[in-house]
């Protein structure tokens, strides 16, 4: 059965986002300080196993998700060696950036890109997105009450301000801020990487948590840069495109 076209929320939660916590929790556990304790090439049996799971992906998704998950991966290199080695806004475990790193955002882009996709997921949308408002909401407040995390609040509240408007996209970053707390919780814990106790361990007045709450805020970069570069490389599809959005929502208002 086909994840997109799958008529039940649960089987294709479990495709997409399912799959993708069950890898990111396998994976991170090969990096973790669990193997350390049996081998010193821990990060490289981490690395391979993300190499075949991004190899398996690869090989699934149609033409366009592809060049995504490219520009991804370039966009994730180019992130990680700014944010981590350049700024100090976090460190990984042996100082450098792991191979398996750039190509796991690209996974990540790519389930939940296909989780908000699914035909039984957006007919359940609404209830959705308000569900995850709510728990995400909740989230924050809880680290920033417990855990002092005024980093990572500032960052939800910022989410959620910049999703009131953008109904199209809402889905997706309420699905990746979901996704992305998961993937932070699971490799801080495995001792993978760590934050500072403040923002890029400079800013006294935004104490962070290990890991702060809202840190998905950043992969707005990833999905804008990966969407600029298609829209260069395919303008005049592209262009098609927004007109027939324009089309079935015009069609869409004077049905109603």
């Amino acid at each position: 059965m086909s994840l997109l076209a799958s008529k039940s929320p649960l089987y294709a939660t479990f495709k997409s986002l399912g799959v993708l916590y069950l890898f990111i929790l396998f994976g991170l556990f090969l990096d973790s300080f669990y193997m350390l304790e049996i081998t010193k090439d821990a990060q490289f049996y981490a690395n391979i196993s993300m190499f075949i799971g991004f190899a398996i992906t690869f090989c699934y998704v149609n033409k366009r998700t592809k060049e995504l998950m490219i520009y991804a991966v370039i966009i994730g290199i180019i992130g990680e060696y700014l944010f981590s080695i350049a700024l100090g806004m976090y460190t990984y475990r042996l100082e450098n950036i792991p191979h398996y790193v750039p190509p796991g955002h690209a996974l990540v882009y790519v389930a939940v890109l296909y989780f908000s996709k699914a035909k039984s997921i957006i007919k359940n949308r609404i209830k959705i997105e308000w569900f995850l408002a709510i728990f995400i909401l909740i989230y924050a407040t809880v680290f920033l009450v417990f855990k002092n995390d005024v980093f990572g609040f500032v960052m939800t509240i910022a989410t959620l301000f910049i999703l009131r408007n953008k109904p199209r996209e809402r889905l997706f970053y309420l699905t990746m801020y979901i996704s992305v707390a998961y993937l932070e919780i699971i490799g801080t814990n495995y001792l993978c990487w760590k934050w500072p106790v403040r923002a890029w361990g400079v800013f006294d007045f935004l104490p962070s948590h290990n890991p702060p709450s809202g840190i998905s805020f950043f992969y707005f970069l990833l999905d804008l840069g990966c969407l600029w570069i298609y829209k260069k490389r395919h303008k005049l599809a592209w262009s098609r495109m927004k007109n027939i959005r324009k089309f079935k929502l015009k069609i869409s208002k004077e049905t109603n």
